[in-house]
């Protein structure tokens, strides 16, 4: 069908048609005349269809409203009146995308699927939700998604709960978070974005049902929305549905949501502020400071991209000048820095971590000293050549990983549409770049600091510093005002609590009738492809090196995989092998120094990066292989540079610049004391399983292990210096050896040549020693740890080994994990539990991890882990119906279907053919998850049982809640110290 501009199709006014080459999709632009909605589609051949309705809800203050609402639309609407149909859509339909997200001034609602059905399915549900959902009329939506006053008894102490509640305790656990929050009330006290759309923990009991209620209407209005279609579709089809099914029904309205500007300052705002720290944690060198600036317009897509290049330039790069002077003056031990561009005015920061409070005005003279000196002096060109570049680069490659293309682009468009501005300005970058690279040798960078960061007085001096004594005075405040409010309950109020307590608990664990759950679309098992993905992968020899070819369109670049075998490396050193890999290209080699490598790196390639891990064979974990993998991507055209740095950065690597070292331990310390709470749910689940597998055990040497390495190193570093840099190039010369080498490239098979002419130039720089391997002590043993932070909530893991415990591994529990994760334990520990969420995973080699992520409990989680055997026993024929086994095998299926891209393609095959994972393992997988019925999950009580029995786990969390059940644990930890 033609669409011409002007006309009017199913409401729907065409404003605008227009091909965006950057994207190569055809855009078009509606608004819908009744309603006021506004509409975008972006028209192209990628299946994997997305679909969003976002409503600007600028919030008026920190009760989170925003948020809370964003979750509460999916408990329940008017075509599907079930508590969770978010979780019904998750267990059972084919998205490859599927959220809801709260900004600063937008609340998203964002779906995905490559099946047409699903996908017309996904649109329903979410329209409802938003437009007619139950929490209008159900106060106990709120009560569990945003907060409640919890009273089991009247005799019990009255307690905070709620799924919004906790999840912000846990942000709020962060000191990044808690700065950035004050960073945005410092720069902007007038507006929207001064205060925690969110919700700050002791705001968010200020809320109430009607503040609730009238937030909905007044915001969830067409006329207020902006609605998103993407891909491969029948446009006219999808409109006539948007309008017939909901739209017909509204009536544009005026609405308020406008996002005032914040009045410029005449001077600098300067705040320091407190974060909590454990009662026995040192404060010396925990300090942020930073200075923010607001710079630029969301709506000006040259200065959008020009100031997230000068960031690039400053920041983030080895030979970045302005984090070299701060790190140079002392300042710190670590550098950051961001250009927040998702908000109308957007926000450039500078800042230093692991400072201290009295270094504040050195900071200060130190980032205006080094700016005006690049505004007279002029930036390195070569710098700014390399970071436009990288720009240029992943602009074209539009390489998003899992993330469907266009829920990226959808956040693009809304970065100036939400602002009254054409979607398409960012989209179709190539005038803002050309520009950029044409007058960026002639003074484009000065110019922008000149005038947007040294001539602009709307700047916050904000300082963070530590306070061992707040976490429990906050703790102790928080208690005192719930005792306070209890003690002036008069008996009849108490009782009332205690029912709503019961109700809402009754409420939480009375199942939907079926009746109901059937009203949620589900598609059949017919529509699913029983064949598994192919893994595309050819094996040559080049040169004496095994090369798994993953022949793949590309757009002319090379992905490319180095995976050196590292098993000859001792095992009292394999703690350097991660700092091996978190500080490559950040030294001096025989050829560049550390700054030059950077920029040559950002000229001629799209990046190096370094990990280590440890793969067990398909399905024993007593048999591994351990590799550092290097990863790199370039055009094709560019593969001889590529190898000639990667020859350079493996084989001839410098470590002896104390003071390079020195600076780089600091800052490695300094990103983990900030980091590791946010990794919670990853550093308790590598703890729990080293305790179980060997090769769990080498790969924990990287969480918190290395953490505790990195600690001890950063405490000892006059001392130990010169062993450092002895053992990295050690193991350096150990690992880069052409011996130990297998490599997977990704791109087009004509491409492949070229690769094989340019590969000698790397081998050339690599050792040829044969090294033995070593035989690793790693020993089983349940240490049971809790790991005691200052933290306001839990990460709690329990698990254990089934093949050590007698049992195969079978597809039907990758079905289990949906059940558990999106059944069972959502309802137990998320929805009446109160945590963010909980998950079960078990692995080919045996490995089972039930975990808790933002968990206010501790006990009561382990408990829930227990009971699982209860549940499943219950698991049947009888009490299951058949379509809720379809619902979990679809659920299953959708998150192994997840389109990848060529990389991502290329890895997974390089994996399996490292772990001996066939073509026919994996399809016997699937045709045993599509296979599973009921008396498969019924059977794994016994597995589960035998895992639980065992009692093996480690949490990490708050010190007072571990201390108040230290019996649970073999050993009490404290973090940070």
């Amino acid at each position: 069908m033609s669409f011409k501009t002007g006309k009017t199709y199913h409401g729907f006014k065409l404003l605008e048609a227009r091909h965006v080459d950057e994207i190569n999709s055809d855009a078009k632009l509606f608004v819908h005349e009744q309603s006021g909605a506004r509409l975008l589609h972006l028209g192209n051949e990628d299946d994997n269809k997305v679909f969003s309705i976002t409503f600007r809800t600028p919030p008026e203050n920190s009760t989170g409203v925003p948020h809370i609402v964003e979750h509460s639309v999916l408990c329940g609407s008017r075509k599907f009146p079930i508590k969770e149909p978010f979780v019904e859509l998750v267990k059972g339909s084919l998205n490859t995308f599927l959220n809801a997200m709260t900004f600063a001034d937008k609340t998203m609602y964002p779906v995905a699927s490559r099946n047409e059905k699903d996908f017309r399915n996904l649109m329903d549900v979410y329209l409802d939700a938003v437009f007619y959902p139950q929490m209008l009329e159900t106060p106990a939506i709120l009560m569990q998604e945003g907060w409640h006053y919890e009273l089991p008894d009247k005799e019990a102490e009255l307690t905070y709960k709620g799924v919004v509640y906790n999840e912000m305790k846990g942000v709020f656990s962060s000191p990044d978070a808690i700065l950035e929050h004050q960073i945005y009330a410092s720069l902007f006290p007038d507006t929207t974005y001064g205060v925690e759309s969110g919700g700050d923990p002791e705001f968010i009991p200020e809320l109430t049902q009607e503040q609730f209620v009238a937030f909905h209407k007044k915001y969830y209005h067409p006329a207020n929305s902006y609605i998103f279609l993407y891909g491969d579709m029948d446009l006219a089809d999808n409109l006539k549905f948007l309008d017939a099914a909901y739209l017909k029904d509204f009536t544009g309205i005026e609405i308020d949501s406008e996002i005032p500007l914040q009045k410029p300052f005449e001077e600098m705002v300067v705040k320091v502020v407190d974060y909590p720290v454990s009662p026995d944690e040192s404060t010396n060198d925990k300090t942020f400071i930073t200075l923010n600036i607001v710079a630029g317009k969301a709506t000006d897509p040259e200065s959008y991209l020009g100031l997230m290049m000068l960031e690039h330039i400053l920041l983030e790069t080895p030979a970045a000048p302005l984090k070299k002077a701060l790190l140079d003056a002392g300042l710190g031990k670590e550098v950051f820095g961001s250009y927040n561009k998702s908000i109308l005015q957007p926000t450039m920061t500078f800042g230093v971590g692991g400072a201290n409070p009295e270094q504040v005005d050195l900071f200060k003279e130190t980032v205006y000293e080094v700016l005006n000196k690049l505004v007279t002096e002029g930036l390195d060109k070569k710098l700014v050549e390399s970071s436009v570049n990288i720009f240029e680069f992943h602009l074209r490659e539009a390489n998003y990983g899992k993330h469907p293309k266009g829920l990226v682009y959808n956040i693009k468009c809304l970065d100036s549409w939400l602002y009254d501005e054409n979607p398409l300005i960012h989209l179709a970058y190539e005038p803002a770049l050309e520009k950029i690279k044409q007058q960026f040798k002639h003074g484009y960078f000065e110019q922008l600091i000149k005038n947007c960061l040294l001539k602009n007085p709307h700047q916050a001096l904000v300082t963070l510093k530590p306070n061992s004594k707040l976490g429990a005075s906050k703790s102790a405040e928080s208690k005192a005002k719930l005792a306070k409010y209890k003690a002036g309950l008069s008996q009849a109020e108490l009782a009332a609590l205690v029912e709503q307590t019961k109700a809402l608990k009754i409420r939480q664990e009375t199942p939907d009738a079926p009746e109901k759950l059937e009203l949620i679309p589900l598609v059949e098992l017919k529509d699913i492809d029983p064949q598994a993905e192919k893994l595309v992968a050819e094996e040559h020899k080049q040169q004496g090196i095994t090369v798994l070819l993953h022949p793949l369109f590309t757009n002319r670049i090379a992905y490319l995989n180095l995976y050196f075998n590292t098993g000859a490396v001792a095992e009292a050193e394999l703690p350097y092998l991660f700092l091996l890999a978190d500080i490559l290209g950040k030294v001096d080699t025989e050829k560049y120094p550390y700054a030059e490598l950077a920029k040559e790196t950002n000229i001629h390639t799209g990046g190096f990066a370094y990990d280590v891990f440890a793969f067990s064979e398909n399905s024993d974990d007593q048999i591994y292989t351990p590799m550092f993998r290097v990863k790199a991507k370039a055009l094709v055209s560019k593969l001889p540079e590529l190898f000639g740095l990667l020859g350079d950065i493996t084989g001839g690597s410098l470590f002896t610049d104390a003071a390079r070292l020195k600076e780089l331990i600091r800052e490695l310390k300094a990103t983990w004391d900030t980091a590791l709470f946010r990794r919670g749910q990853q550093v308790v689940a590598s703890r729990l399983l080293s305790y179980l597998s060997p090769v769990a055990k080498y790969n924990e040497v990287g969480q918190l292990t290395y953490y505790k390495f990195i600690v001890e190193l950063e405490q000892n570093l006059d001392a130990r210096i010169n062993e450092i840099g002895r053992t990295l190039a050690k193991v350096s010369q150990i690992i880069f050896n052409r011996n130990n080498l297998f490599i997977g490239i990704t791109c087009e098979n004509e491409d492949y040549q070229a690769f094989c002419r340019s590969l000698p130039v790397l081998l050339g720089k690599l050792g040829t020693k044969q090294y033995e391997a070593v035989t690793y002590s790693f020993q089983a043993k349940a240490r049971n740890e809790g790991l005691m932070t200052s933290g306001k909530v839990q990460y709690v893991a329990k698990g254990g080994n089934f093949r050590r415990l007698g049992f195969g591994y079978h597809g039907s529990m990758k079905v289990l994990e949906t059940i558990l994760r999106y059944d069972y334990l959502w309802n137990r520990i998320r929805v009446q539990g109160g945590a963010y969420g909980a998950f079960a995973q078990f692995d080919r080699s045996g490995n089972v991890v039930f975990g808790s992520y933002r968990d206010p409990n501790l006990a009561d989680t382990i408990k829930v882990y227990d009971e699982t055997v209860d549940y499943l026993n219950n698991f049947t024929a009888e009490t299951v119906s058949k379509r809720e086994m379809t619902k979990y095998i679809i659920g299953t299926i959708s998150t192994m279907d997840t389109p990848l891209t060529p990389q991502m393609k290329g890895e997974r095959a390089d994996v399996a053919y490292i772990r001996n994972i066939s073509q026919r393992d994996l399809q016997q997988e699937r045709d045993e998850i599509l296979a599973t019925k009921q008396q498969d999950i019924h059977q794994l009580a016994q597995l589960v049982e035998k895992v639980m029995k065992a009692d093996t786990l480690c949490v990490l969390g708050g010190e007072q809640l571990i201390q108040a059940n230290k019996e649970l644990f073999g050993e009490l930890v404290t973090v940070i110290e």
